[in-house]
């Protein structure tokens, strides 16, 4: 019978998703069939799973740390914001709809049936499911219908660990508030709590803990310094995309309000040649890079207006006259093109909107999602390549017959008649080691990095050792219950 523990946050962003990461792979080391669960996550960094769906890309990064390919289980309920009010609804991997905050917050209970069922279905083939809370249980004014936090462990009857995060202060206050807040069937759901993102010496919080075990009668499992290596893995949350200072060939990315897919960079930043810059708003597209690329978009219209709001569109126009590169990536590349027509209001109102027009394509919006990993070719070096594609609509016109990808026998991406300016709906293709030397090379630069991936798993083995080093281990897994 498979057992369960649920890791949750006394607040957002405290490295509860790195956290799970660790202790799936250290648990996996121990011999344990281990897989993560998170009711429900709030991104639009997601992951194309081998059963046809879409879910975090937390999920799936904690799913390669348990040593298994993702599913839609690991994650039933996605919620991928469209704009300030509203999100795009995923449940067990598919688009239910789009809909503004409160009106989610009306139906959310009525997912926790679906939670439930992809959580039970997911316990029967493992010995252990370490379950991720989203945001906090202490927002104790959105515990009607919740099923992210306390509603889920309650419901599923999930014991709790609480996780702390001292870098950002006041963690004493975090973690006894929460108590404090918690009405007293919630509070009798958390067994112990941790520290985590600790820097310099953690003898020197000792009385720290013992005045948090004092006061919430929960049991101290430790105090998890900093890890420095997080930024070589997957980022899930865009407020942890940052620029990565590197070699000479710089690529610079504009930091769109809806960005998608950012794991597109992980690659790229990873390489010891090639400076990413994350450009924020109000910032001018710098003068010296090599390329620019466009990454995805959630809302690709609403992007493409900011883009512009932005003077980037003047910046992108003077960098291809100095004779640089410019990479679209699905949302990126629908920008690029002539024009974007969305007749039944995919993204807002139907419209008609005119594109970058670097690329002489026009895309139409419609309501069918492309969901599909992939292998492909690039076709000037026949490298392979693999990734997925996760995108509504469909891109067409003349560029488009100069393909330089084949996805499964199909051509793919446009190019401009000079090759300066490309797109592509493949997400994910930088991770190919041989491809990456390619097109590092097609900019006048070169790949020093011969295997990202398994530089990946090198970090999610340290990961597990120093989780495995600073947690007790033993305690918190006996903490864990049957379901």
């Amino acid at each position: 019978m498979a057992r369960a523990i649920m890791v949750q946050g006394a607040g957002s962003n405290v490295g509860k998703s790195l956290l799970v990461a660790g202790l799936a792979r250290a648990c996996l080391k121990r011999g344990l069939r281990v897989a993560p669960f998170k009711p429900q996550n709030m991104s639009n960094n997601a992951a194309v799973t081998i059963d046809g769906g879409e879910i975090g890309r937390a999920q799936a990064l904690q799913a390669r740390a348990a040593g298994l390919d993702p599913v839609i289980d690991m994650n039933p309920v996605l919620l991928k914001p469209e704009t300030d009010i509203g999100a795009q609804v995923i449940v067990q991997g598919h688009r239910h709809g789009t809909l503004k905050a409160r009106d989610y917050g009306t139906m959310k209970a009525t997912l926790l049936p679906a939670v439930l069922e992809s959580f039970h279905r997911l316990a029967v083939t493992q010995d252990l499911i370490i379950v991720e809370g989203a945001g906090s249980p202490a927002e104790v004014n959105l515990r009607a219908g919740d099923i992210a936090n306390m509603g889920f462990a309650t419901a599923a009857g999930v014991p709790v660990v609480l996780v702390g995060d001292i870098d950002r202060g006041g963690v004493i206050a975090q973690l006894v508030g929460t108590h404090a807040v918690l009405p007293d069937q919630d509070r009798a759901m958390i067994r112990g709590f941790a520290i985590n993102k600790f820097r310099g010496d953690p003898t020197l919080f000792t009385e720290g803990m013992e005045i948090i075990a004092a006061r919430t009668g929960w049991q101290g499992l430790g105090i998890v310094p900093w890890f420095a290596d997080a930024w070589r893995l997957p980022a899930e949350d865009v407020m942890d995309v940052a620029s990565r200072p590197g070699g000479p060939l710089k690529i610079a990315v504009p930091r769109l309000n809806r960005i998608a897919n950012f794991d597109d960079l992980d690659p790229l930043s990873a390489e010891p040649g090639v400076s990413v810059e994350i450009i924020e708003a109000g910032r001018p597209l710098p003068g010296d890079a090599t390329v620019v690329l466009i990454p995805g978009s959630k809302s690709t219209i609403a992007d493409l207006a900011h883009f512009r709001a932005q003077g980037w569109d003047v910046d992108l126009a003077a960098h291809l006259r100095r004779g640089g590169h410019v990479l679209g990536i699905c949302g990126g590349f629908q920008m690029l093109g002539q024009w974007i027509d969305d007749p039944d209001g995919i993204e807002g109102p139907p419209s008609r909107v005119a594109g970058l027009g670097h690329l002489d394509v026009t895309t139409v919006m419609g309501p069918h999602k492309r969901l599909a990993l992939s292998n492909a070719t690039y076709l000037p070096t026949g490298s392979p390549v693999s990734g997925y594609e996760i995108h509504l609509g469909q891109t067409e016109g003349p560029d488009r017959a100069r393909p330089w990808l084949k996805i499964d026998g199909r051509d793919e991406g446009a190019a401009s008649a000079d090759g300066r300016v490309r797109g592509c709906y493949l997400h994910g293709l930088f991770a190919a080691d041989t491809f990456r030397a390619d097109i590092l090379q097609d900019w006048g630069g070169q790949s020093g990095l011969a295997d990202y991936g398994t530089g990946v798993e090198t970090v999610l083995d340290a990961l597990a050792a120093h989780v495995e080093a600073h947690l007790d281990l033993d305690a918190l897994l006996a903490m864990a219950a049957p379901v």
